[in-house]
């Protein structure tokens, strides 16, 4: 299992969502699962954190049935820090696809990642 995290500043996590979500599927697997919940920040009613998964199939020609390939985390506020993590099963999703998501996602939001 290889994991890909990203941190980016000011974006809105639902886009980061719809974009994630559009680029996997983009790869030729399937969704498995969504989900994306907001919630208030304790004590200001005005902010909101957000928190999406997804999930993907691809087909294991092995076993020849529908196995999860990737899964998505995202959590943050539009106004402040926003993470991605990627959980990415390198055997279901080899790396020519993982190198051509992360190329997708790096061209969208690399200038939104923090300078370090």
């Amino acid at each position: 299992m290889m994991q890909i995290k990203k941190t980016y500043i000011e974006v809105n996590p639902e886009l980061l969502y719809a974009e994630i979500k559009d680029f996997i599927i983009k790869q030729g697997v399937s969704l498995g699962g969504s989900l994306m919940e907001t919630y208030t920040l304790p004590d200001q009613s005005a902010s909101f954190v957000s928190r999406g998964t997804l999930t993907f199939k691809c087909r294991d020609e092995a076993s020849n049935t529908e196995k999860e390939c990737l899964r998505a985390h995202i959590v943050g506020s539009g106004r402040g820090e926003t993470k991605l993590m990627l959980d990415v099963d390198e055997v279901l999703f080899p790396q020519e696809k993982i190198t051509t998501l992360q190329e997708d996602i790096d061209f969208i939001f690399s200038e939104y990642e923090p300078k370090e």
